[in-house]
């Protein structure tokens, strides 16, 4: 799956000169928490968000005068970048710059990588130097509520292949357990072996849930088979 597949395409835009109090209208009543600034041709120019316009000065949310220390270490750039934030009239004193970009081409995980690294809620996707789409992190999640369930279906060879199905899903995992600590009986799951922390536990309990034809998973960590 990728970008094409999941994006918004009916884009809404702000314009450079837009003023901020009808940006933060249009965002309310879109229902929107940000929208590409793009210029007359339609070139990207940056985003503006929510976080953009939480600081204002006519709604006194205004950053707080910083202690003394902190405005000595702050350099003028920074006051005056503060100052425009939350006084400024229009989009293009206040939106973002700094703009990631993906294609249309970009596979899901590696925009989930991207949204979360960089700590941002969407990501324009351009092609020809314009912008076609947007994907957000919402898209994201209705990407994975309108997949076709993954229902799992018995297995062939009955107990050994859930057997082989687990150890298969756990292959060079950092967290996995030995072969001889995945046992299975009528479709249910043992695991054994040392006592593992909860979240290692969790990947392993995992790991079994999703092998096709399983029943049920049982762990018995900080125990052996032979107990």
């Amino acid at each position: 799956m990728r970008a094409s597949d999941i994006m918004t395409t009916s884009i809404i835009t702000a314009g450079p000169d837009m003023s901020v109090r009808q940006a933060a209208g249009t965002m309310v009543f879109a229902g929107i928490s940000g929208m590409p600034v793009v210029d007359e041709a339609g070139r990207l120019l940056g985003m503006v968000t929510e976080g953009d316009l939480m600081h204002r000065a006519e709604i006194g949310t205004g950053v707080k005068q910083r202690a003394w220390w902190l405005e000595m270490v702050a350099s003028t750039a920074e006051l005056a970048s503060q100052y425009v934030k939350e006084h400024a009239r229009t989009v293009k004193d206040v939106m973002t710059t700094d703009v990631t970009t993906i294609t249309e081409s970009c596979p899901v995980g590696d925009i989930a990588e991207l949204l979360e690294r960089r700590r941002i809620k969407r990501v324009p996707v351009m092609r020809d130097g314009k912008v076609v789409g947007v994907v957000s992190r919402s898209n994201l999640i209705r990407a994975l509520v309108t997949m076709a369930p993954e229902v799992p279906t018995a297995a062939e060879n009955g107990d050994h292949a859930i057997r082989e199905d687990v150890l298969a899903a756990m292959a060079g995992q950092p967290w996995a357990i030995a072969r001889e600590n995945v046992i299975v009986e009528n479709g249910v799951v043992h695991l054994w072996g040392p006592i593992v922390g909860a979240e290692e536990g969790n990947a392993i309990r995992v790991a079994a849930e999703n092998a096709p034809g399983v029943k049920d998973v049982v762990a018995h960590f900080g125990r052996s088979p032979a107990d």
